[in-house]
């Protein structure tokens, strides 16, 4: 059995399914001069995703996005019902520049560590996502940085353990990582301070995203 932290043993948690599957590509948004892949959309058939991502998705700007730690960006389905509560209006697959909606999935219960296994494919929570300016931009309001912040439920970045093809509809099995759990909620909240003691033996001894690894250096959590 696959497992989460590499040891047989872990017991696998509810099984979930691939709703869609996003890519997207290079656009420029309105009143933005640079390019963005933000907006996402389902493709129908299956798609090859290696250690850097999906076949054919677009990652522009390389210093804040992409990479081995960032190869996938995934949101689950609870989560986007809520936000569609709080908007008011339906939440398409892909609107929040996600690659991977996984139904009855809730974001504020992954942790770092914790493993996605779909098909051949596994991947490994990393870090939340931190939303940004052409996010704001994308749904239309300034303020939507903050009001995504506040929410506490980030989508979260995974890196690919194992590669292979990923198709909507597939069967997904979350393996929950058995060492010092840090929620993405928990590091949407310790973004930007510094930790110390136990919180920072706990951030240390866990599978995080490697510029978060160099950053606590100095006990700042950044990525």
């Amino acid at each position: 059995q696959v497992t989460a932290n590499g040891k047989s043993g872990v017991q696998t948690l509810t099984p979930l399914r691939l709703r869609a599957v996003c890519i997207g590509h290079p656009e420029t948004l309105p009143g933005k001069r640079y390019k963005t892949g933000i907006n996402k959309h389902p493709v129908i058939g299956a798609l090859s995703l290696g250690v850097e991502g999906l076949e054919g998705d677009a990652i522009c700007d390389r210093r804040y996005h992409g990479g081995p730690d960032q190869a996938i960006y995934v949101e689950g389905s609870i989560s986007l019902e809520r936000w569609s509560e709080d908007l008011e209006r339906p939440i398409a697959d892909g609107e929040f520049g996600e690659n991977l909606v996984i139904d009855g999935l809730d974001n504020e219960t992954i942790a770092v560590g914790d493993r996605l296994v779909v098909g051949s494919v596994i991947l490994e929570a990393t870090a939340p996502r931190m939303p940004c300016a052409t996010f704001a931009t994308k749904m239309g309001d300034p303020q939507f940085v903050k009001r995504y912040r506040r929410a506490e439920r980030p989508g979260f970045y995974c890196r690919v353990i194992a590669a292979g093809e990923l198709e909507a509809g597939m069967r997904v099995e979350r393996l929950a990582y058995s060492g010092n759990r840090i929620t993405m909620p928990q590091m949407m909240r310790d973004y930007g301070k510094t930790v110390s003691g136990g919180r920072l033996s706990a951030y240390l001894s866990a599978p995080i995203h490697y510029k978060l690894r160099a950053s606590l250096a100095t006990g700042k959590v950044k990525f």
